[in-house]
């Protein structure tokens, strides 16, 4: 008798969490965004005769379960525990820790893409500077696994072969090599990039071999913003110790002129506002914009650089601004290289330089 009333007890809770989750899924309100995944989630499907037919429809409306299911975050984070602590995984969804550093995943080395990426750099050789007397420049960026991944039993991309592949097709360039000049402590133990105040040796390298080092200013106040949770500390699913993102300025940046050729307004070297956005790292200007430009009147030259750049060289560019009277910056993710010359002449260039980190050549598909 007792073990009967246990099953028909053991039986309404589980109907009743059913049902009750059932309830909730309907009544409760689509959320429009993910804070710890920062992305989008899916909104219910349209019904069309045509997406029921094709059984498209069930496809959405499975990833909008998903993306919707009450108290997504807190199973998220089970499954995590469950996979790093109680199955003693290596990795959960990719995603890795190591000490206080979290990371993800970037393996194996795809060759096409970055053949492809090389490629793009010899269109934009061929398109803009060909005919013209600029020195052209390519630095790669590497990623948090050259530091983390094969050290620590995970599998890396093979970095070597990388660089192989893009000298032999890069024929128009000069590769300057960064990569001994970084370390583990230059990136943020939350996110992918690196700190802007630890790139001195970096800046220095770079303006060594781009012949710019002597104009280069070294002195800059350091304003910080804290907590910092980059875009791994969401994806980990689990508690992990805030960075402190910190940004440099001196008095040269007041008199530059930055401009958002999205918006075709000016606006300042640093986006404080962001700083309270989902992705305080889109304070260093602006974030991920295609094109913009700087003008710096108090120059020690009357250079102009033309950077083609990704999210890594938001960070780094104010520290090479005392050295050029005209920054322009282009991230060719975001726009067809063939509108460039509506917007600014290229042409006028006396340094190129395309600087990339190894995840960006590695999904190289994302260029134009």
């Amino acid at each position: 008798m007792e073990n009967k009333v246990k099953n028909i007890l053991v039986s309404v809770l589980f109907c009743l969490f059913i049902v009750g989750g059932a309830v909730f899924c309907l009544v409760k309100p689509a959320d429009d965004y993910s804070l710890s995944e920062r992305r989008e989630l899916k909104k219910f499907p349209k019904i069309t005769w045509a997406s029921v037919v094709d059984t498209s429809w069930m496809s959405s409306f499975e990833d909008y379960t998903l993306d919707q299911f009450p108290l997504r975050d807190t199973f998220r984070q089970l499954k995590a525990f469950t996979h790093y602590y109680a199955f003693a995984q290596k990795d959960n969804n990719d995603i890795y820790l190591v000490g206080d550093q979290v990371s993800k995943l970037e393996a194996p080395l795809k060759e096409n893409e970055v053949l492809h990426a090389a490629g793009r750099f010899e269109a934009m050789y061929n398109k803009f500077f060909a005919d013209t007397d600029a020195k052209l420049y390519y630095s790669i960026i590497p990623d948090k696994n050259y530091f983390l991944a094969e050290q620590n039993g995970y599998p890396a991309l093979d970095y070597d072969k990388m660089l192989a592949l893009m000298d032999e097709n890069l024929t128009h360039f000069t590769y300057i090599d960064i990569f001994d000049q970084l370390t583990i402590d230059n990136y943020y133990n939350t996110d992918t990039h690196w700190k802007q105040e630890t790139l001195g040796d970096v800046v220095e390298t770079l303006g060594e071999g781009m012949g710019i080092l002597p104009y280069l200013d070294d002195s800059y106040t350091a304003n910080t913003h804290t907590p910092f949770y980059g875009v791994y500390a969401g994806q980990a699913s689990l508690p992990v110790a805030p960075d402190t993102l910190t940004y440099l300025t001196n008095e040269l940046f007041d008199g530059c002129t930055v401009t958002n050729f999205e918006t075709g307004k000016t606006m300042p070297m640093y986006d404080l506002d962001k700083l309270n956005s989902p992705d305080p790292y889109e304070a260093y200007l602006g974030g991920p914009l295609s094109l913009v430009t700087i003008e710096n009147p108090n120059a020690q030259t009357d250079r102009e650089l033309v950077l083609f750049r990704d999210s890594f060289g938001s960070s780094i560019t104010p520290l090479l601004v005392s050295a050029y009277a005209k920054i322009t910056l282009v991230d060719i993710r975001y726009i067809q290289p063939e509108f460039l010359p509506r917007f600014v002449d290229l042409t006028t260039a006396d340094d190129v330089l395309f600087l990339y980190s190894t995840l960006v050549l590695n999904n190289a598909s994302t260029l134009k």
